[in-house]
């Protein structure tokens, strides 16, 4: 399926959002996620069902100042 990841159409075979941060790398990173426009804290990863043309977010945090 298609989704949209950081603005990017991109072709994923992940059925839940932590499948798609898993399949990207970033299981062990700290990262936010937001699906749709809503953020999805990492404990609700596992349950959340990725669907055609989602728009997916994935941020890391930035240090600086």
């Amino acid at each position: 399926m298609t989704l949209i990841i950081n603005g990017q159409p991109e072709d994923q075979a992940a059925e839940t959002l932590f499948d798609l941060v898993e399949t990207l790398g970033l299981a062990d990173a700290m990262v936010a996620t937001a699906l749709n426009g809503a953020f999805v804290p990492a404990a609700a990863r596992r349950r959340t069902a990725l669907t055609e043309g989602d728009r997916v977010e994935i941020l890391a945090p930035m240090q600086g100042g």
